[in-house]
């Protein structure tokens, strides 16, 4: 079992940075991959970022790629996601999420634990 747990979402203007925190419980950190994703209203969740556990190996949709950076903090058993020159169509509730396999993974169903999601909204 782990237990996510995401924190830094907030209201921003287009153009203006975050940095999103996920942090993990309940299973070693240093052996999951880990997710980000996002859902807008009315839109299914989408894949942002993932960053594994062997050797920090990161992708990212191409939406994001150029913006955003995930990293991981094993001794703080927290994955980051820096966002930067938000955009309105950035808003979303961000989720983290963690499996355990040795791949990146990149669609939601490869994914076993989900934080509860951490909202942000880019005003243009």
């Amino acid at each position: 079992q782990v237990q996510l747990v995401e924190s830094g979402g907030g209201l921003v203007q287009a153009g203006d940075s975050l940095r999103l925190s996920c942090t993990a419980s309940g299973r070693t950190f240093s052996n999951l991959n880990m997710g980000w994703f996002r859902q807008a209203p009315g839109k299914e969740r989408d894949f942002v970022a993932a960053i594994s556990w062997r050797y920090g190996s990161t992708t990212y949709a191409s939406s994001v790629k150029g913006r955003f950076t995930i990293s991981r903090d094993n001794a703080k058993n927290t994955v980051y996601l820096q966002m930067n020159t938000l955009k309105p169509e950035d808003t979303a509730v961000y989720y983290c999420a963690s499996h355990p396999r040795v791949r990146l993974a990149l669609t939601a169903a490869e994914y076993d634990y989900w934080g509860q999601g951490t909202q942000v909204t880019v005003s243009s």
